[in-house]
């Protein structure tokens, strides 16, 4: 198990304020994500667990070792923390072969148990093939393999992964998550694995903590965190790409429902149902909609169990990918734009194009209600 209470400030640079980061993780063994934007604190938390950075103050022990006490003032070095960090940059050694990367952290070791290691781990991440080549001679998933490789056979007591699969395709990306939930399998060792990847959120985690400017805004599954978040700013980074200010306007317990009223400049009364929660006309929330939880259809639907109907007209169609983006501003309300997920065959069969008069359609339990 890790636990970390870490607290580490950094000053102003550049005329930007300064940055702090206030956590406290217990990590049991297996996958524990890091999620968050691009200068959350993610790195800089591996960063101290691993000794690269110390912190300010704070305790730090990975299965009863005690790594960083800064009450007794103790500070163990990285070389001897036992610690495996894979960065997203990989940092092998170009002049050494896969074999050599892989056994220059087991120097320590007679040359029996260094070849027996190396060995075993070329074999479970199917890169004996490789074993003889450099890494300009890699492609990138062996690079990738060869790093988790170098990181693992020294038997470390945690495991640390920044974004080590950022930037691989898929398939090739699935490959290697599951000879990385093989071997964990069988040496149930804590793993922080940050990642801005949702599919590896769900394909990887067992607990998710989300962070934010240095601090912890949620922990729990991947299910708990990412399907229902309690937070706007979990949301966004969930994937919740519309998101509005509402009150509540009317309480249907016998329908298991709420109405509430979208807020906008237009102060238009514009509704939206709800699932029933806890309150009271006149509370406030934020109520988050995935795009891709939106349909939208070019007349007016009837006879359909979706609560929600509302006339709109599309701002805007835009391409990413095999995905269409479309943006529709309400005719009820022209300050609210929702955002809605298409493929390619939708928007065809349909003949979207931008000014089109559309209809959005949306569930009640799609609707999903957050603190403010």
């Amino acid at each position: 198990m890790l636990e970390a209470r870490i607290q580490k400030q950094f000053p102003p640079n550049d005329g930007s304020p300064g940055a702090s980061l206030d956590v406290a993780v217990e990590a049991q063994p297996g996958f524990t994500i890091l999620f968050g934007a691009s200068g959350a604190g993610k790195t800089t938390l591996l960063n101290c667990i691993a000794g690269v950075t110390s912190p300010d103050s704070g305790r730090i022990a990975a299965n009863g070792a005690v790594l960083f006490d800064a009450g007794s003032r103790l500070n163990m070095p990285t070389a001897q923390r036992r610690i495996g960090y894979v960065f997203q940059d990989l940092l092998l050694f170009p002049h050494l072969t896969a074999a050599q990367n892989i056994t220059y952290g087991l120097a320590h070791l007679d040359r029996h148990e260094q070849k027996s290691r190396t060995e075993a781990i070329l074999s479970s991440f199917r890169i004996e093939p490789v074993r003889t080549r450099k890494p300009g001679q890699f492609s990138g998933g062996e690079r990738q393999r060869v790093a988790l490789a170098r990181a693992l056979v020294t038997d470390p007591r945690v495991l640390l992964l920044d974004e080590p699969l950022a930037a691989l395709d898929l398939p090739t990306k699935s490959l290697i998550l599951d000879d990385l939930r093989a071997w964990n399998e069988q040496h149930r060792v804590p793993i922080l694995y940050v990642t801005h990847s949702r599919d590896e959120v769900f394909a990887l985690g067992e607990t998710v903590l989300v962070m934010e400017r240095g601090r912890i805004l949620a922990r729990g599954t991947p299910h708990e965190v990412m399907t229902a978040p309690l937070l706007e700013t979990v949301a966004q980074l969930a994937g919740f790409e519309n998101v509005f200010d509402a009150v509540v306007q009317t309480v249907n317990a016998d329908r298991g429902t709420m109405t509430c009223r979208l807020a906008s400049p237009g102060n238009c009364a514009l509704l939206i149902e709800t699932p029933l929660l806890r309150a009271v006309p006149g509370a406030t929330f934020r109520i988050g909609i995935r795009a891709g939880d939106v349909l939208l259809a070019t007349r007016e639907p009837g006879g359909i169990s979706a609560r929600n109907i509302l006339p709109g007209k599309i701002v805007s169609l835009e391409r990413r990918d095999v995905i269409i983006l479309a943006r529709i501003q309400s005719t009820d309300d022209p300050y609210v734009e929702m955002s809605v997920q298409l493929t390619l065959a939708a928007r065809d069969s349909l003949g979207l194009s931008e000014g089109r008069e559309v209809w959005l359609i949306i569930k009640t339990h799609s609707c999903h209600l957050m603190a403010r």
